[in-house]
């Protein structure tokens, strides 16, 4: 453990085995991992405000979260537990809720190709998860032949009906977070960082990156008031992009869209050609060990399907895995909030087999690196889902204390080897 919350730490430095509170290390553990889940609640939360979705229960939740982690309040290990089996249960509440905001306000997706690719002309990049400050731009560039083009988990926005109806909404550049560095310096356009995920700038790119809201840079411009002008002035003094080679990806499957095809998947998993679902996603880091996930993916029988969101996918989403009679064996789901979906489908194909949720033929496989991350993995665990593997690596705050509570509670587990865990899934 580490805590220096107050001034009785030992040496005045901090208490790295015991509190001179009385705060055990795994106490410590799992205040931090609160912390960490209420921090992706507040994530969500602020982008369902945004777009005019209030809840009291939500806010009940984070100020109580939050109270329990302040020195000398809660030392109670199991109750901790509770706390965070209950910010799964909030924060799948919060995305339920921001998900039926982004399909009023935006049309629930669809699927689409994004070209994926530089086109000839002028242009802003937009990164980050605010479909709100995406739209408002939009609006704003339509008809100055400014190209907007979507980076990382902005991808899923090109799925939504009301924003893919804009002319200038261009196509995709770059994948995961991770690259923005060498992406933001190779395209010479204006770049919009909407949310989190957005790192400090190189030199070479720092006067065209704008922020908004709460998103903030050392000595960058901000956006105020979705007043994008600075923004497109910008674009427009920026030379022109030339044209290259574009590829496409296929993103925007949502639950309507999926469940339209509910018959036809009970049929092919009855008749044994779909004999197993996948959920693979999660955080992107710069890890080696990611790469897991792409051999992971590569390597799965032909009769399995593939489901995937966040950043995470962007390691394997440009594979073609063909279909299964009609199904795309790779379905992307959307943003990191978008495991809303996940859940959603999943108890619709419980009702579908008339099955419980551990019974479904479903194994998933998370990355976790974010704080978002720990709250999703919360509500899975708030809806009893057990026998998830994990990796590639556990987050530094992860001691044996709590790891041995996820083992032992819900049978969490870490992944090996791609061949090693497919071979051990599969039977």
């Amino acid at each position: 453990m580490f805590c220096y919350q107050c001034s009785q730490t030992i040496k005045g430095t901090g208490c790295t085995k015991k509190g001179v509170c009385g705060k055990e290390d795994t106490v410590a553990r799992l205040q931090d991992n609160l912390l960490f889940a209420i921090k992706g609640i507040s994530a969500y939360n602020y982008h369902a405000k945004e777009l005019g979705k209030t809840d009291a229960e939500i806010d009940e939740f984070l100020t109580k979260g939050l109270y329990s982690t302040l020195t000398n309040v809660n030392f109670d290990i199991n109750d901790l537990i509770s706390l965070g089996l209950k910010s799964g249960e909030i924060n799948l509440k919060v995305m339920k809720i921001l998900k039926e905001a982004h399909i009023e306000k935006f049309g629930e997706p669809t699927p689409v190709e994004v070209k994926v690719g530089a086109q000839e002309g002028p242009g802003i990049l937009v990164t980050g998860h605010d479909l709100k400050a995406l739209e408002e731009l939009l609006k704003q560039c339509e008809g100055t032949g400014i190209k907007v083009y979507t980076h990382s988990e902005m991808i899923s926005a090109h799925g939504y009906p009301e924003l893919n109806k804009y002319e200038c909404l261009a196509g995709q550049l770059g994948r995961a977070w991770l690259d923005q560095k060498k992406i933001f310096s190779k395209y010479n356009v204006a770049i919009l960082g909407t949310s989190n995920c957005v790192l400090i700038p190189k030199d070479e790119y720092a006067d065209r990156l704008f922020t908004m809201d709460i998103v903030k840079v050392p000595n960058g411009k901000v956006i105020e008031d979705y007043d994008f002008s600075p923004l497109i002035a910008k674009a427009k003094e920026l030379e022109s992009l030339e044209a290259e080679e574009l590829t496409t990806i296929t993103t925007g499957f949502g639950l309507s869209t999926i469940l339209s095809l509910a018959p036809k998947i009970k049929e092919l998993v009855e008749a044994g050609k779909i004999k197993r679902f996948f959920l693979v996603g999660g955080c992107d880091t710069i890890h080696p060990k990611m790469n897991y996930y792409r051999e992971f993916v590569e390597k799965l029988p032909k009769d399995t399907v593939i489901l995937t969101l966040a950043c995470g996918k962007f390691r394997f989403n440009d594979l073609d895995l063909g279909d299964i009679e009609g199904i795309p064996r790779l379905l992307d789901l959307g943003q990191c909030n978008d495991a809303i979906v996940a859940i959603d489908l999943a108890v619709a194909l419980c009702g579908l087999f008339e099955c419980e949720l551990n019974e479904l033929p479903l194994t998933i496989i998370l990355s976790w690196m974010e704080q978002k991350a720990a709250a999703i993995l919360w509500t899975l665990l708030h809806l009893g889902k057990t026998d998830m593997l994990m990796g590639p690596i556990l987050p530094a705050w992860v001691n044996d204390d709590i790891l041995n509570v996820l083992v032992d509670k819900f049978n969490l587990g870490l992944i090996s080897t791609p061949e090693e865990d497919i071979k051990k899934i599969m039977g």
